[in-house]
Parts: structure tokens; sequence; C-alpha cells
């Protein structure tokens, strides 16, 4: 990237070369979202703020920027930037610039029609019609046999419907030897056999990582070329992650996703999986002095080919991704800490997804994904039902942490509301998925983006639910919260009728705030 020259195409734009920096003027109030899905909760961007496209930061990548004037910035690489308080500077990169129309949803229209148009395809309905859950929280390293089916034995036992449960991180023998672990799962088929007879559809966790003291495996991939390797073309790359130290796959040769493809599909051939949560694939985990089977493979495509792999499977979930806007791939927020702070980025974070084109989204887990809190026994059991009132109206919904096991019962009651709240909802939350699989438009989206020229640029605790339902859940420990309302009347949840502008309303912890266009 550091030797790419600056390339602008114009479209009623005047923009303004400085040495070898590119200015994009922005008029006073305007407002810029996009790029890095991690940093949703910095946007709209301020003065100051800068980010490099080439490093994901653990979630998805577009290789775009809205203005809430109309105007979008794309490229087909990853690019550099900074927010001036006059302009847009691209410090690296190639860029094009188009003047769209003059709001925001007319620059993510115009985007998502030339570079990311929605192909018709939606990911099955258990993803959105009901909860999911995953095992991880509850089992964390030690998933087995027993807990799963106990898991999902009190998740009908307490109320809740079945749907998608995702068996996460060591129901394997080994990272690459992509078997149940013998010990940990003696009977898988039966296992797999009875929650579907329960009603859920069953997902494993995967990654591409291969442990490097498999020999057998590692000499069988070696042997086509398939790791990621050293300088010497043959050695394979180690490569840190999270649980150590390990060789990678190298997607962009097909012999290594032959081989990946092969062994997912025995798993479900031979006990009955569903599909697959593919984690990894970060840009990070594929370093440039690392040499693939074509050469050297940015960590960006080699990102964009795990999950074109992904998208063979129709129950799939990515947490790290490359462009593949306007696909019916599942993408989700990266593990979120078991703390306020981080509940308040899952609003904004779910609005970068919605305007970088990520339309089929979910939230993290219910309470947070980072298992760190959880395994010394501390939770804050007011943050999980709040948490729960967040998901209750986003695209998709998904449970970790038992509630039933921490809550109280007027918690849990709580909790429960928010679930036939999102039932109640459902016919809307569905004719919104078929809308973005027809059109790419969002499922949630910003108060700017339906109500453009009102000053509701920077509300980031609020959302929209389609065009005319407003969704201000608490983010904070208070039961009491500021909720701002575009102009015209607004019918309330509990029947108050509010005109637009700022009110404050009592939020008891039963009570999920959301407002609807009248």
């Amino acid at each position: 990237m550091k030797n790419n020259p600056l390339l602008l195409v114009i479209t009623a734009l005047s923009l303004v070369a400085c040495g070898n920096n590119v200015s994009i003027p922005l008029p006073e109030g305007v407002s810029v979202w996009g790029g890095r899905i991690k940093d949703g909760s910095k946007m709209p961007f301020a003065a100051g703020f800068e980010a490099s496209l080439d490093d994901n930061r653990s979630n998805q990548v577009a290789p775009l920027l809205l203005t809430s004037d109309g105007r979008y910035v794309w490229s087909d690489a990853p690019f550099s930037f900074r927010i001036t308080d006059k302009s847009i500077v691209i410090t690296e990169g190639k860029v094009t610039v188009e003047k769209a129309g003059d709001s925001l949803s007319d620059a993510f229209k115009a985007a998502s029609a030339a570079h990311f148009p929605a192909n018709g395809e939606m990911p099955p309905a258990e993803f959105y019609r009901v909860p999911q859950y995953n095992t991880w929280i509850e089992l964390m390293y030690n998933q087995n046999q027993e807990g799963v089916l106990n898991y999902a034995r009190g998740i009908l036992a307490n109320g809740l419907p079945a749907g998608i449960i995702m068996i996460d991180d060591t129901w394997q023998e080994d990272y690459g030897k992509w078997n149940f672990h013998p010990g940990r799962f003696p009977d898988p088929k039966a296992m797999c056999d009875e929650l579907h007879r329960m009603g859920f559809k069953v997902m494993l966790w995967i990654c591409p990582f291969v442990s490097m003291d498999q020999y057998q495996i590692c000499h069988k991939i070696e042997s086509f070329g398939g790791f990621l390797n050293e300088a010497d073309g043959h050695t394979p790359y180690p490569v840190r992650w999270w649980n150590g130290t390990s060789a990678v796959l190298d997607f962009s040769n097909p012999k290594s996703v032959e081989w990946f493809d092969g062994e997912l599909h025995r798993l479900m051939d031979d006990y009955g999986v569903d599909g697959f949560k593919f984690d990894a694939a970060d840009f990070e985990y594929y370093p440039s002095a690392a040499v693939a089977a074509g050469g050297t493979v940015p960590g960006y495509e080699q990102c964009s080919l795990f999950v074109q792999l992904a998208s063979k499977y129709p129950y799939n979930e990515l947490r790290a991704g490359w462009r593949h806007a306007g696909e019916s791939v599942v993408q989700r927020l990266h593990d979120k800490s078991h703390n306020w702070e981080d509940l308040q980025k899952l609003i904004p974070e779910m609005m970068a997804e919605a305007l970088m084109g990520f339309s089929f989204s979910c939230p993290d887990m219910v309470g947070g994904g980072s298992f760190e809190t959880f395994l010394k026994g501390e939770t804050d059991t007011r943050l999980i039902v709040r948490s729960a009132q967040i998901h209750a109206l986003m695209p998709m919904m998904q449970f970790s942490l038992a509630p039933w096991r921490v809550l109280n019962p007027q918690e849990y009651a709580a909790v429960l509301d928010a679930v036939a709240l999102r039932n109640r909802f459902m016919p809307l939350i569905e004719s919104l998925y078929k809308r973005a699989a027809a059109t790419g438009e969002p499922i949630v989206a910003p108060l700017e983006y339906c109500f453009p020229h009102q000053g509701l640029a920077g509300v980031t605790d609020e959302f929209m639910l389609g065009d005319n339902i407003l969704v201000a859940p608490v983010v904070t420990p208070e039961d009491s919260r500021t909720v701002i309302l575009p102009e015209g009347s607004w019918k309330a949840d509990d029947g108050t009728i509010y005109e637009g502008g700022t009110h404050t309303i009592d939020v008891p912890v039963s009570r999920l705030p959301y407002f609807e266009k009248i």
C-alpha cells in the first residue's frame, strides 16, 4: 500500500490535492461514516479521526465512506484516511468519489447499486425468526456432549424457543483435526440427532488454522502446498493467534479450499451438522512475509476468499470480512466485554454494519461474548437484561450465557418479554429481510438515514427498524433515558404520544421503549 499512487475519479466534486494527500471538502455540518465496523462507536467521525483499512481489527471492513450530503468514497483495495474540520483526507490508496444525491441514504443506495448490489438471497429463517444460541459462555474451553444437551434442554425448559445452536471451540480433537473429541463427545451423531429432535439446527465452530504438531495432517496439506509458507516456499509459516501458534491455510490455493471443504462436508454427512461458525481469517493472520501459492496474497484477499467459502454453506456465521456486502452471509460483531462501555457500542457498530451493506448481522451475544468476566463469576444482571432488549429488535438475537441461571424472576421475565416482543414484530422484520435481499436497504439504520438534515447524525443510542419504528433501548445502569425524536408525532410503546424533539422517559427494567411514526 505504501507505494500506491493516489487516484481519484471525480464526479461533480471539487477536490484539492496537497502533495501526496487528496482532500475531499466537508462543508460545515456534514458527517462521515464507513470503513471498519470496529470503529462504529466513533461514527460519525470527529475531526482528528484516522484509520487504515488494511487492518480489520477483529471485524468486517468495507472500502467505503459515506457522507450525510450524498457523497461516497469507494476503492477496490484498502485505503487510509483522516478527518479534519473541513475535509476527508485520503492519505494512501486509490479511491473513487461520487456525488449521488443530498443525503446519507442517497449515498448508500448509489454505492450499493454500483459496488455491492443485493444478490436476492436471504439467510435461513432460523437466523432471525427465533434467537440463536452459542455454547461458548456456558462451556468455554470444555465443550462436551452432556453440556451441550443440557444447555439445549435448559433453553426449552425455561420458555425459550429452539433455534440454531452453535457448538464452539474445543468440540474438535485439535485445530485442523476436525473430528469430535472422543472423550468429550462419545456419540456425536446421537447428540446431533437429539438436538434435531428438539427442534435445533446444529453449527460447529471452525477456523483456518492447523496445529503444527498434527504431523499427518500437516504433511498431507504440505504435499499440495496448502499452507502459507516461509520464504523457502515449503515450510509452513508459524502464525500467532489467540490460542497459540499454528500453520494457516492458504485459501488462494484451490487444493486448500478443496481439502477444507471436504472436511466440512464430511462432518455434515457423518453427523448431520447443518453449518459452521467461520471464525478468524483476520488480515493480520496472513502476514506479508508469508508466501502463498500465487506469491504474496494480501490478508484482505485471503479473508475475502474465506468468506467466499463460507457463503457456500447456508448456515454460516462470520466475524471477519472484506467486502461481500449485499450477500446472504451472516456477520456478527466482534466479542464484547461484559460491561456498560461495550454494551454502548452495540447500536453504533450495528449501524456501521448496516451502512457498509452487511444487512444480515448479529450484535455479538447477549451480555457479551468475552468469557473472562464470566469465568470469574462476575455478572451484572441488569446489563444482561438491557443487552437482550437491544438484541430484541435487531436483525438477529443470540444468547450464550444462560440467562435463567443468573437472573432473578423479574429480570428473566423481562428477557422473555424481549423475545416475545421480537416475535410480535416478526412480520415487519421478515419484510425488511426481504427488502434487504432485493434492494440492499438496511434492516436497521441510524436516524439520519431515514430523517436527513434534522441534526440527528450524532444520535448513536437509538436506531430505526425500517422506516417508521424508532427503538430507544437503555444502554446505562439508570432506569430513565433521554430520547430524541425526529419531526412529527410519535406513539410510544406505552401509548403516549410525543412530538419530535427531546424527551426524558422512565424506563423500568421490564421496558424496551420504541416509538411508531404517526
